[in-house]
Formats: C-alpha cells, structure tokens, sequence
C-alpha cells in the first residue's frame, strides 16, 4: 500500500521559497483520486489478509461466574469496501470514508469457566463499518514531503461469532463474550493502526531523494515552491522544476513566468513544464559543455570529410593541401540555446562556431578556417518509459566567415555543405543524447497511459492516465 500512495505525495509536496513561480505543475483530478482510491483499497484488503494479529486474553462477567477467554490466530479472510469514497477538503486535504465495509475473520479460541473449558476455531463477521479519515498534506524543513492523519473516526454495527468447538452448541450462550472483547478491540486500535500505518508512510516519504540526477551533468530539482493547493475537484501541485549542473545548486539568474493549467479534467494527471524549466536545462547543459561536439572522418557514418571535400568547396583551401588529409570539425555553442514555446511550436535559437582542421600526418592538427553558425531548430517531444523525449529538426541555417587559413571566401557553398553535415551528423548526434530523456517526478510502480503532448505558450503540457500494477 505504502507504494502507491508515494504516486500521490511524491506529486503532491517539497518546499523551497514560498515566493518563487513553479517550472513545472502537477494537477491531480478528481478521475485521479478515485483511481487512486480503488488501486489503494485493493492493495489495503491484500496487505490485511497478510497481516498476523496479536493474541489477546481478558475476563468477561456472566450470570453463571467469570468468563476467562483467549483469542489467537486472527486472519483476516475477506474485507469490502464498497461505498468507499474520496472527496477533496478545500484548503485542508484528502477524506476517505464508507460507511458499509464488512469483514469475516477467522480465529482460534478457548474459554474457561468454573464449569468448563472448551477451545477451537471461529468465525466472525463484522458489518457496518463506517470509518471517515481525513489526511493532510505539508513538507518538512529540508523539502521533503511529510503526511499526516489529521482525523479519524470509527464505529462497527456489528459483530457475529459462530463458534467450532468440539460442544460448541452449548455456548451460543457465550458467544455475546467473545463479541463484546472484538468489538471493543476493533474500536479502540482501528483509528491508532491507521495513524500507524500514515507514520510508516512518512517515514518512507522522508527517504526520498528530491534532486533527481539526468545524466553526468545536470539533475533536477522536484521539490515543491510552496503547499499543494487542494481545491474542490483537484489537487493542484507546484514543483520548482529546476534543471542545474551536478553538484551545483546555485539559482540561476533568471526567473520563472507564472503559468495556469488548462481547466480540464478528462484525465486523471496533468503537467505542466514551462519554459523556465527547458531554459534552465539550456543553461545547464551549456554551462557543463554538452552541447560540443568533434567530429571526425571515422565518427561520421553519413559523410566522409577530408581537405579535399572543402577544397573543392573553397578552392583557396585547395592550395595549401596537395595529398587530401582527414579533416576534424569542432563544433561550439557560443551561447546557451534560446528556448522557445508557442502554440504548437517548440523551437530553438542556436549559435556556435564550427572550426574546421586538417589532420596531418603527425597526428598534430592545422586550423582551416572557422565559421560563426545561426541555427533554429524545431523540438518534437514524446513520453517512453516515463521520460521526456527530445529530437531536433533543423529549420534554418545561417554561416558566417570568422577566421581562415586562406583569407576571405565566399561562404554559400559551404553553408549548403555545412548544413547537410548537421542535418546528417550533428543533429542525430545530438538527438542521440536526448533519447536520455528527462525523468518526469518519480510515480513509483505507476505507467502513465496514453499520454498527449501538446504545446502551449510558454508551456508544455502533458495530460495522461496511469495505471498500477498490483
């Protein structure tokens, strides 16, 4: 059970500055709760059937002398729920109540009075069970997400013991003294065995890890800005949803622009990443150096590059190479990618520098010549394996001379060659790193189903049911 409440909480909670804008928000519908709700029901009626009880004794009066009873081997053979329901407190959290779960037991027992003594097994079944438990929702000082009971009441109409002894026909008699110690025990730990059961959960809340490393050189940052907005219909969560270097925590210079999921509610999640949070991961990845890359002939698969191939482009080149030797591109982001998102348009600016070098024959290279690059590229996103996918397509393409070997040339014809190398060899290069993915908020054992990606201004959205495998 502890498992799939983490799909809630590690959503739902983690603070940093109360005064900051979200990069990323989580919206959990009321279609979410109640899944939630059956998927937690079945794996609480799975963990009861498990669960070992401890054996008790106790003395009872009776018209005919002292009733000394003991009860062991509790097992818990069927539990119901079948009004249960959830509900949103505005302000305040989670309700989940029902008002007619039922249960049988099966148990051992004996009884002793000055008459006689008798033991065997026995068969309880319980009925109208009424329970409402409301939970809150807070973080602790170190933004890691805490849950707490706030409320709990419970009541049992009813509890019937049919007893197996050996002259068990004689102690229908006895039976309403077996029944008053199990429902008394069952109204005095029921709500205390709950609030444990939410403790164990904390605990396990407070081990979660809230940066979340991509790769080797930036992790995210999931804790949440300030409390989760709990609203009649859903949950609204803000994430700080920062991308930064490993091992470097330091804000980043710019700030998010505040951003308001759609009202909809046909799915039981919805995400939002805003564009701060594609920025940030721009800067981040610049900062570490990501986006350079070196290409040489035997990297390439799609294009074989010597001095010859850019001798024939530029003939001032071919002067100063005789025996066509391998050449090298190395390729600089001058500046971190600007991000952009419109309404069904996710697009970045790109500048670097490309210098160009010939390998001699002592293995030493020779600069040719560098080109300054304006590049736009068009981002396509897709979710696999609960991961935000990236490939790049590249729109336009503008060269400038910077440097040469030869002096001046015109750039033209090297702008075509140049653009059919990253379309064919930077490009999937790059894409190459983004099938890595970005880990969208860890949801624990939990498949996000059929999930849709939709660019909106200033945002990426993702709405998307989920499913849980018992």
């Amino acid at each position: 059970m502890l498992k799939f409440w983490y799909f809630f909480l590690v959503l739902c909670l983690l603070i940093q500055q109360l005064d900051a804008n979200s990069g990323i928000k989580v919206r959990i519908t009321h279609k979410g709760l109640d899944y939630g709700k059956k998927i937690g029901l079945e794996i609480l009626k799975q963990r009861m059937k498990e669960e070992s009880f401890p054996d008790w004794s106790g003395r009872e009066k009776s018209g005919v002398g002292d009733v000394d009873y003991t009860i062991s081997g509790v097992r818990i053979n069927t539990i119901e729920f079948p009004d249960a329901s959830v509900s949103l407190i505005p302000g305040i959290g989670i309700k989940l109540s029902t008002q007619h779960a039922y249960a049988t037991i099966s148990m051992n027992w004996s009884i002793r009075t000055w008459l006689f003594k008798d033991s065997g097994r026995a068969t309880v079944s319980i009925s109208g069970v009424f329970i409402t438990a409301v939970f809150t929702m807070s973080q602790d000082s170190t933004g890691h997400p805490s849950m707490s009971l706030d409320s709990c009441q419970m009541s049992i109409r009813g509890v019937e013991v049919k007893l197996n002894g050996t002259i068990s026909w004689l102690y229908k008699f006895f039976t309403k003294y077996l029944e008053k110690p199990i429902h008394r025990s069952l109204d005095i730990h029921s709500c205390p065995n709950i609030r444990q059961g939410i403790q164990q959960i904390d605990a396990q809340l407070r081990t979660l890890q809230v940066p979340t490393q991509i790769d080797a050189f930036a992790q995210i940052d999931y804790s949440l800005v300030h409390s989760p907005g709990v609203f009649q219909s859903y949950i609204d969560l803000d994430l700080k949803g920062t991308v930064y270097p490993v091992g470097n925590w330091t804000d980043l210079a710019f700030v998010q622009d505040p951003f308001i999921l759609p009202d909809k509610s046909d799915s039981m999640l919805y995400f939002g990443i805003s564009e701060y949070f594609f920025k940030s991961a721009s800067l981040t990845y610049y900062t570490a150096g990501a986006f350079n890359i070196t290409i040489v002939e035997e990297l390439s698969s799609y294009f074989n590059v010597t001095t010859e191939t850019f001798g024939s482009i530029v003939p001032e080149i071919a002067q100063y190479y005789v025996e066509a030797r391998p050449a090298m591109l190395n390729l600089r982001a001058t500046a971190a990618p600007v991000v952009s998102l419109q309404t069904d348009s996710f697009t970045l600016e790109i500048c670097a520098s490309m210098e160009v070098l010939a390998v001699l024959p002592d293995s030493t290279t020779q600069s040719m010549f560098t080109v300054n690059i304006i590049a736009n590229a068009s981002a396509s996103l897709t979710i696999f394996e609960q991961k935000l996918i990236g490939s790049l397509c590249l729109n336009r393409f503008q060269l400038f001379l910077a440097d040469s070997r030869a002096g001046f040339f015109e750039v033209s014809l090297l702008e075509n060659f140049l653009s059919y190398v990253l379309r064919n060899g930077v490009i999937p290069a790059a894409n190459v790193k983004l099938k890595k993915g970005f880990p969208l908020p860890n949801l624990d054992q939990i498949t996000l189903l059929r999930p849709v990606v939709k660019v909106n201004k200033g945002y990426l959205l993702i709405s998307t049911d989920v499913d849980y495998k018992l």
